[in-house]
């Protein structure tokens, strides 16, 4: 840890979290929250987290990252993006006390941008949330951005000719996949289609979520075979809805055509915490 970082500890629900703490100046009005999403904990994917902290404290903006419940060095049962509101609570309560802030900004990648939307409309004290690539996955969205998306890339690309012509292509391994894939979009698994009958499928909650959400959101999707922000742009094409919202004057979008799902290349990472940066300094 550099000069400054603290290792914390709070509860919740008789559990006990880990973070760390990055002290920004004492008059920021404003402070972040970073949530971790997928297998993974506070540090990130190439160590996204962390220096992603250290740039925002550095510019004065506080900044508390944290493992939930079964993650990381915290206590307690795993537990998915779904069921992990009162992790957000916790932290977000902690770091108003100790930075002495009014409003925070949630800040997540995939399923913990998922996650924050979620609790965002529960809280008034999140002014803003930034999402990178949220996780709206159905079996039937998953089959259609690959079928959209890879498939129709693979087959006007120049590799894809030259092993056809050589003899290397498998065709009845790759006809299969397309097959199966195509089936998803006509019929659901039955696991699915039982869920979908009963409730309301990930992307409709999430929906409701962002409209009932009345604070700023940051929304980044990368480009370079990201199937999870393909399935996001096909949902918000599919939706009026959808569409409406990242219409409106509260969201902020910003492509990052270039980089990979999880901005792998420290470019992308430092373009990230930049237009991080400027997007809460403008904003809050």
């Amino acid at each position: 840890m550099t000069m400054g970082e603290v290792a914390i500890e709070f509860p919740c629900l008789g559990e006990t979290l880990t973070g760390i703490f990055h002290p920004g100046h004492n008059d920021s009005q404003v402070g972040v929250v970073v949530v971790v999403g997928g297998p993974q904990y506070r540090v990130g994917s190439h160590r996204q987290f962390v220096l992603l902290a250290r740039a925002l404290a550095q510019s004065g903006i506080p900044v508390l990252r944290f493992d939930y419940r079964g993650m990381g060095d915290s206590s307690g049962e795993h537990r998915i993006f779904e069921n992990v509101n009162e992790d957000i609570g916790a932290a977000v309560a902690l770091l108003v006390k100790r930075a002495l802030v009014q409003n925070v900004v949630i800040w997540g990648l995939c399923d913990a941008a998922s996650a924050a939307l979620f609790y965002a409309p529960t809280d008034t004290r999140v002014m803003g949330l930034v999402l990178l690539n949220p996780w709206v996955r159905t079996e039937a969205g998953m089959a259609r951005a690959y079928l959209k998306h890879y498939y129709v890339q693979r087959f006007l690309s120049r590799d894809f000719w030259k092993k056809v012509l050589s003899g290397k292509w498998r065709a009845g391994e790759s006809l299969k996949s397309i097959s199966d894939f195509a089936g998803k979009l006509q019929n659901p698994p039955s696991g699915e289609r039982d869920r979908i009958s009963k409730t309301k499928t990930l992307p409709e909650r999430m929906l409701e979520s962002w409209e009932n959400y009345h604070g700023k959101v940051l929304l980044v999707l990368s480009g370079n075979n990201d199937y999870v922000a393909d399935e996001f742009r096909d949902v918000v094409k599919a939706s009026q809805r959808w569409s409406k919202l990242l219409k409106h004057s509260s969201t902020t979008r910003f492509e990052f055509t270039d980089a990979d799902h999880t901005f792998s290349r420290s470019e992308w990472r430092n373009q990230v915490s930049e237009r991080t940066r400027l997007w809460i300094s403008g904003n809050f």
